[in-house]
């Protein structure tokens, strides 16, 4: 899975395998080392979420970690389809809005 942050925006793109996974298991997680401690380290994830109502997805950051939370219903619908985007605003403090963007990168070969 990639990660891409650029000013206000956040964007992650699923390999074919990746989307599989996600369908079977519900979250995808990677882990990029920054430095010589193990807490040196970003992790960014892609998980369902049960409890998350409408149909945007959201974002949470704490300590390293960034999670994007898809309603189920939103995450079914797109893995079933050929719909290769779904996107949400989010906001955030100081009357910010990051905007989130999940793809499949179905061009993907490596």
């Amino acid at each position: 899975m990639k990660l891409r942050l650029e000013d206000n925006s956040l964007r992650l793109r699923l390999s074919s395998e990746e989307v599989i996974d996600f369908h079977r298991t519900g979250r995808l997680e990677t882990v990029v080392h920054l430095g010589p401690s193990v807490s040196d380290r970003l992790v960014y994830a892609l998980q369902r979420d049960e409890t998350l109502a409408g149909s945007a997805p959201s974002v949470s950051y704490t300590s390293g970690r960034v999670v994007v939370r898809l309603p189920n219903a939103v995450a079914d619908a797109w893995i079933s389809s050929d719909e290769v985007s779904l996107s949400g605003v989010v906001a955030v403090a100081d009357n910010q809005e990051v905007h989130i963007l999940v793809e499949k990168d179905l061009g993907c070969k490596h």
